[in-house]
C-alpha cells in the first residue's frame, strides 16, 4: 500500500500576520524531513504561546533557517513528480504555503489537499482516539512539522487496518 504524502507546517502564530517557520513531510516510504525557515524582514508577527508549542525561538529561525526560495524549491523538488500532498490543517497550512510561495517569487508545482478528503467514514470515527494511542506509543513529540506529519501518516495508516 502507497501511503500518502503528509505535509505539516509550524508558524509564528494564529491568523493575521503569522508566516511559517517550519515545514515538513511525511513521504509515501514514511520517511520524514523537516527545513526551518528564516523569516524575512518584514516577518514581524511572533507569538508566545505558539513557542510555547513548537519550541522554536525566532533567534534559532534566524541562526538554523533556510532561506524562503531555498525552501519553496525545496518543496517542488520533494513534490513536484507526486503533484499532491495532504494536511490535516489545510485552511492555515495552505495559507502559509502560499505565503511561502509568494515571497519566494515562485509558484508550486504541486497541490496541497485537505487530508479529510481520503478518509472514509470508519476512518473519521477513529482518528482522534488513533492518534492519541500513536503518541503515547511512539512518544512523538508534537507540534514539530516532520513529527506530526508522519503522526497524521501512521493514524491513516492504522485506520485503514481497523
Amino acid at each position: 500500500m502507497t501511503l500518502p504524502t503528509l505535509l505539516d507546517i509550524e508558524a509564528s502564530g494564529f491568523g493575521r500576520g503569522s508566516y511559517p517557520i517550519e515545514v515538513g513531510l511525511a513521504r509515501a516510504d514514511g520517511s520524514t524531513c523537516a527545513f526551518l525557515i528564516q523569516p524575512l524582514k518584514e516577518w514581524t508577527h511572533w507569538d508566545p504561546k505558539a513557542e510555547l508549542l513548537h519550541g522554536i525561538s525566532r533567534g534559532r529561525l534566524q541562526r538554523e533557517g533556510y532561506p524562503v526560495r531555498q525552501v519553496a524549491r525545496w518543496l517542488n523538488d520533494e513534490l513536484g513528480e507526486i503533484g499532491i500532498a495532504y494536511s490535516d490543517s489545510w485552511g492555515y497550512d495552505n495559507t502559509w504555503l502560499s505565503l511561502l510561495f509568494h515571497h519566494a517569487g515562485m509558484l508550486p508545482a504541486f497541490r496541497l489537499e485537505a487530508l479529510r478528503i481520503l478518509l472514509s467514514e470508519q476512518q473519521q470515527a477513529l482518528w482522534s482516539r488513533t492518534k492519541e494511542a500513536i503518541i503515547r506509543e511512539q512518544g512523538i513529540h508534537r507540534h514539530r512539522a516532520g513529527d506530526d506529519a508522519r503522526l497524521l501518516q501512521l493514524t491513516y495508516q492504522r485506520t485503514l487496518g481497523v
